[in-house]
């Protein structure tokens, strides 16, 4: 049911993991409308059902709703940690957790199709977004109930389905020179942060720990580099740059 880019880090990348969890996810899904389901996605049980069946127009009216910084309740079978222990983990012990709505960031969210037995929309969004609850009240908001009848993610962060590689090409491909030759440098993980250039007194420093010159750059997290080679990742405040992770390159 779930289809898409997967990111996958080997060695240093590693370390870029925590920071790609980060960026933006741009999805397609498709709702059917009609029935909610416990899971909030097809392969769960059938817990409601509605003969209204909205007008496409009627579903792009409720978008903009969706939009912006919202408040969203997460699924019940989700992976948060409720008492210590998986929500989904106690909605399949037939224990349901009541959940705390969650602000999520939707940047953008677009029909793309429209008919009786559902709808489908492309939908760019930031962490801790649950697309099968955005599902759930676009079809409440609709006037009708709906769950998520197929997912594809399309990007996230720089990475987009343009430039990944299909997962049977890889396996073919086994422990190959080719294989080795499709990898992306580690810096490809942090593309969308900005660059600081050091100089090779500067980057040693960095390395060991030491902060250094901002020089000019704007408070935030940077990606900071000596000529063509990622040195770390840092926080700039105060007109200083300080290390947050050293690569060893």
């Amino acid at each position: 049911m779930a289809t898409g880019v997967l990111p996958v880090a080997i060695g240093e990348a590693t370390k870029t993991v925590a920071f790609m969890m980060d960026a933006p996810k741009r999805y397609r899904f498709g709702v059917r409308w009609g029935e909610q389901r416990d899971t909030d996605d097809a392969e769960g049980t059938v817990i409601e059902t509605s003969q209204s069946r909205p007008a496409g127009s009627t579903v792009a009216n409720v978008l903009p709703r969706f939009i912006g910084r919202i408040e969203q309740v997460p699924p019940a079978y989700s992976a948060l940690k409720v008492g210590g222990e998986r929500a989904y983990a106690l909605a399949r012990q037939g224990r349901p957790p009541q959940l705390a709505p969650r602000t999520v960031h939707v940047m953008s969210l677009t029909l793309t199709k429209a008919d009786d037995d559902g709808a489908a929309f492309v939908v760019e969004c930031g962490k801790g977004t649950y697309v099968r609850a955005l599902a759930r009240d676009i079809a409440r908001a609709a006037g009708t109930v709906g769950h998520v009848s197929w997912l594809h993610r399309a990007a996230v962060g720089p990475f987009a389905e343009e430039d990944a590689k299909p997962l049977d090409k890889l396996v073919a491909l086994g422990h190959s020179l080719a294989l080795a030759e499709s990898l992306l440098p580690v810096d490809a993980a942090l593309a969308d942060i900005p660059a600081l250039p050091l100089t090779a007194r500067e980057a040693d420093r960095l390395r060991h720990g030491q902060p250094v010159p901002a020089h000019g750059a704007a408070p935030g997290r940077v990606r900071a580099i000596a000529g063509s080679r990622l040195v770390a990742l840092a926080e700039v405040g105060a007109g200083q740059a300080r290390p947050v992770r050293v690569f060893n390159m």
